[in-house]
């Protein structure tokens, strides 16, 4: 029972061995935590001085990313800190990203914009200035004419793409129709009359509900200033209001929808405010109004079209057209996001600013 060879040994005579283990994983640890640096590290140092990114091998200049920033947002960011800049930088850069790996679907397709396309959509875009107010409007962006021409050639190439690989796809039947009728008879019964609107809304607050596409939110008054003004640019050279607004406006309700606020009765937009309600309706449908300062924030609106009182019937052909426009919407916005996703997923993308960013971070701990 008590003798020599029996006896356990007690906590204290394991201690030396436990000392040695604790050592030897803190050893362990510490080689990984070093590794995981020099990894970071060496990213850094081969990342190519002037390249944000690489898109199936094609290059991203930082040159590249700096004139897209300055082209979408007009001010400087004055006052933002290190972090916030480096924010704003990655999502224009993930939409670099996006556009390049959508140019290439293009590409392949043999679906590039022709000189006389771009040519055709220049002219449409400078059709309401003067030579001197387009040359401002272009001042304003940090751009040149060949600058926008480059843009127009990439955004007409990739939208004939998304008009190949999805709107094209996208069949609205008369049964569809009929049943979103049926289901939303009463919206199209109008007890006086009413306007068909849309709205890119930016308020000096940032709302945690939020959920535009860019996550783009405006911290301040000033922020949410210079956002409109570059949205209003931006739609003033012909981007689509549908799409700025899904990417862009800060009002969770209708942004997912492309800012479209439905039907609004005229006496609403009284009650609501009156300088507002002349100004709606001074507006044709398809016009874009001037930025509007509300308690809200900053709004532009897009009349979509006006409406007299009384139920609208299916067999309306106004109605047939709303109905499947939004049902053409809805398709398509889903088709798009997930043929976005199924895209990125083929490419190759190194995205070298992320990489830096990190390895930044890990050198400062």
């Amino acid at each position: 029972m008590g003798g020599k060879g029996s006896r356990r040994p007690t906590e204290s005579s394991n201690l030396p061995e436990w000392c040695g283990y604790v050592m030897q994983t803190r050893h362990i640890l510490s080689c990984l935590v070093s590794a995981a640096v020099a990894l970071l590290g060496s990213c850094k140092n081969s990342a190519p001085a002037n390249i944000a990114a690489t898109v199936n091998g094609r290059a991203i200049s930082y040159a590249d990313l700096e004139k897209k920033i300055q082209s979408q947002f007009t001010s400087p960011m004055e006052g933002q800190n290190e972090d916030a800049i480096a924010i704003q930088k990655l999502e224009v850069l993930r939409s670099m990203i996006d556009e390049e790996i959508m140019l290439q679907r293009a590409e392949k397709a043999s679906l590039l914009a022709t000189d006389s396309e771009v040519e055709a959509k220049l002219a449409e875009l400078k059709a309401p200035y003067t030579q001197e107010e387009f040359q401002k409007q272009l001042n304003v962006r940090k751009m040149t004419a060949d600058d926008l021409k480059a843009q127009l050639r990439r955004d007409l190439s990739v939208q004939k793409l998304y008009n190949k690989e999805i709107t094209s796809h996208i069949n609205i039947t008369d049964q569809e129709v009929s049943e979103y009728y049926n289901a939303n008879k009463a919206s199209f019964n109008l007890p006086e009359p009413q306007v068909h609107i849309a709205q890119i809304l930016v308020t000096p607050a940032p709302d945690p509900s939020v959920r535009n596409l860019k996550n783009d939110k405006a911290q301040n008054d000033d922020q949410a200033r210079k956002k409109i003004q570059m949205l209003e640019a931006r739609l003033k050279q012909g981007e689509d209001f549908h799409q700025l607004a899904q990417n862009y406006s800060e009002d969770p309700a209708s942004s997912p929808n492309g800012g479209d606020l439905g039907f609004i009765p005229t006496s609403a937009l009284e009650k609501a405010n009156p300088e507002l309600r002349k100004i709606v309706m001074s507006l044709t449908p398809g016009q874009i109004s001037p930025i509007i300062r509300t308690n809200e924030g900053y709004r532009i609106l897009k009349m979509i079209s006006k409406e007299p009182a009384g139920q609208r019937e299916l067999n309306d052909p106004r109605v047939q057209q709303n109905i499947r426009e939004t049902l053409i919407n809805r398709k398509e916005q889903l088709l798009r996001a997930a043929y976005i996703e199924v895209a990125r997923n083929e490419a190759k993308v190194v995205n070298y600013l992320a990489m830096k960013i990190l390895a930044d971070k890990a050198g400062k701990k």
